[in-house]
């Protein structure tokens, strides 16, 4: 499920296919929602986490729970409500029913919905007739929710396709007959040929829709043609080319014919492999590496003679900035090396990496900003901050950030659109993994390598590069929010590699353990009630959520080998809970008077009777006597 990447059109990630139909049908129909807020009333009764409803509408205040359940009929006739194998059903129905008897007793509106209304095909129907009374809808124009898709990159998958492939068929300058023979060699099958058979009347369409007119690259094209064939007769002995790592074949195409006309004409070309990031807009990173057996000149018998001109020095990044990025690009050996001369010394670690944990991105981004503003001088002009997301959907509220902090003048860019573009002080948000992470994890289509320049060995070498543009955009500070459940590998990169000099933010980091419910890990974190905590970094799947040793207060009690007792590394111990694999016995309080119960509790039930002389109190009171 995790890795499916549930987003809806908000752009929240949420838990299951009908929440996602629940937040698009709210979205598209005006309706403004928050997505699991904390409920507005204290709910003691809830135990160590807070109650987070489904969805909140944010006008009418109304809730909604969407129920997991689905209606089966007995022998008898009767009906019950069933759960999923894998959820404690009797449980479930229970959670149920106090989240009903909360809601009464704080008088607060829930509308209910169920899996079985979705199985019936009436769930978003329904939504509507028991909403009506509460809500006007606002259906949002078509235009703007298919804007809001292209933005999300939630299109369908097959229309995408067809569109991108459409896009670099033109811009490369192919033809049917160019694609079928790579598709041949590439052994692409039966899909390759199907694929060309449905595109070939998808383009011819399109072509006709034209009209006569042409788009701009029918406009490189037919430039490049007339050059070629002499319709076009250039006047020009030096060409001057810049930001050639995004250079296209069709652009080096005319290029070349524009030399071509003139034995002595001139190429000079202006470019950072480092920063080639436009491969799916049809950029080929290897004319620029292949630079003179594409566009070298001939003398004394050699062909492909030409220049190199090393730009070396930066005039943006400090020292710290400048290596870092250096050393990460260059892991890639097909990147071009050359020496960097940066613009500065850093006094202060200048690249620091925090970790967020789940819904404290907003919090972190505060404590960020807040921080950067104290640091400008009063009588200083407002220091620029920009905030860089992959994808635009990383967003935050802009408005509020800058009427919180007017000392900074805080702008948000996506890396691919913040090329050229530089800041005192950059903030990378969402640095995490998976599908819509950075590094992307979303794989092109096997079909666009048949319109693609070739593509690279070195795993993830676009995106590496999409990382170098991000880091080399700070002049003095680079910030990056890292998810704490699910860092990108490219934080992870950073974070353990003392070449790259990075900064953790102190107390971020916690040992991990294996999860015992599902074999993830258990992530320590802090709970809103100041204590230590460690759960699944599963945590939409997987409610394991074990306490900080009593104790310590810090570290995480793991079972010793070969023993009955759970041993926490600052030394105590406790018995280990019969009933599952994670917990630990603690004493608590009941009808009957003391017993040992499981920490895990209610979601474990196992339980001991009190013995006179428990390993942990033991240890327990040596630690007072010491203290």
């Amino acid at each position: 499920m995790e890795s499916q990447d549930l987003r809806t059109l908000q752009g929240e990630k949420v838990k299951s296919y009908e929440e996602l139909q629940i937040a698009n049908w709210l979205y598209e129909n005006g309706v403004g929602y928050e997505y699991e807020p904390i409920y507005e009333h204290k709910v003691s009764e809830v135990g160590r986490r807070d109650y987070q409803p489904d969805f909140r509408l944010t006008e009418s205040g109304i809730y909604i729970e969407h129920f997991g359940v689905r209606r089966e009929k007995a022998r008898d006739g009767s009906e019950r409500l069933v759960t999923a194998p894998f959820v404690d059903h009797d449980e479930y129905l229970a959670g149920m029913d106090w989240k009903r008897k909360v809601h009464a007793e704080h008088q607060t509106t829930l509308i209910e919905t169920y899996s079985y209304e979705r199985q019936e095909g009436r769930l978003l129907t329904g939504l509507a007739e028991k909403l009506a009374p509460h809500v006007t809808l606002k259906p949002r124009p078509v235009d703007t929710i298919y804007d809001r898709i292209v933005e999300l990159k939630q299109v369908d998958d097959f229309s995408k396709l067809l569109g991108t492939f459409l896009r670099k068929f033109k811009s490369g300058g192919y033809s049917l007959q160019d694609c079928e023979t790579k598709s041949d060699q590439m052994k692409l099958g039966k899909r390759g040929r199907a694929f060309l058979d449905v595109f070939a009347p998808v383009f011819e369409e399109y072509q006709k829709r034209l009209a006569g007119r042409i788009d701009f690259e029918d406009m490189i094209l037919r430039a490049a043609q007339y050059a070629e064939d002499g319709r076009y007769v250039s006047p020009f002995r030096h060409i001057l080319v810049d930001e050639f790592q995004d250079i296209s074949q069709s652009r080096a195409r005319l290029v070349k014919a524009l030399k071509a006309q003139h034995p002595d004409a001139r190429v000079f070309a202006v470019g950072d492999d480092w920063q080639s990031i436009f491969r799916f807009a049809g950029s080929d990173i290897h004319l620029m590496r292949n630079f003179g057996r594409e566009f070298g000149g001939l003398f004394d018998g050699e062909t492909g003679v030409h220049r190199t001109v090393d730009l070396g020095r930066t005039f943006r990044s400090v020292d710290q900035i400048a290596s870092a990025a250096r050393t990460f690009v260059l892991r890639n050996p097909a990147q071009i090396d050359k020496k960097i001369v940066p613009a500065g010394t850093a006094t202060e670690p200048a690249i620091k990496v925090i970790s967020v944990s789940r819904g404290e991105d907003e919090g972190k981004l505060y404590e960020v900003l807040a921080s950067q503003s104290a640091a400008v001088p009063p009588e200083a002009k407002p220091a620029s901050v920009l905030l860089l997301g992959r994808y635009r959907f990383n967003e935050p509220d802009m408005q509020g950030l800058r009427r919180s902090f007017p000392r900074l003048k805080i702008n948000f860019k996506t890396i691919h659109a913040s090329k050229g573009l530089e800041a005192d002080h950059v903030i990378l948000l969402n640095a995490d993994s998976g599908r819509t992470g950075f590094p992307s994890e979303i794989v092109d289509d096997p079909l666009l390598s048949l319109v693609s320049p070739e593509e690279e060995a070195f795993q993830n070498a676009e995106e590496r590069r999409v990382m170098y543009v991000a880091m080399t955009r700070a002049r003095h500070t680079l910030v990056i929010l890292a998810s704490n459940a699910r860092p990108s590998a490219f934080v992870t990169e950073l974070r353990k590699d003392p070449a790259y000099g990075i900064v953790t933010a102190s107390g971020a980091e916690l040992e991990e353990h294996v999860c015992g419910e599902c074999g993830g890990r258990l992530l320590g974190v802090t709970g809103q009630d100041g204590r230590i905590w460690h759960r699944c970094e599963h945590i939409q799947h997987c409610g394991n959520l074990l306490p900080a040793c009593q104790s310590c207060g810090t570290e995480l009690p793991r079972q010793a080998d070969g023993t009955s007792e759970v041993r926490c590394g600052c030394g105590a111990c406790y018995p280990t809970c019969p009933a599952c694999k994670d917990g630990w016995l603690v004493e608590r309080s009941g009808t009957y008077g003391k017993f040992l119960g499981c920490v895990r509790y209610p979601t474990c039930t196992g339980k001991a009777k009190v013995t006179k002389a428990r390993p942990a109190d033991r240890a327990t009171r040596r630690r007072r006597r010491s203290e």
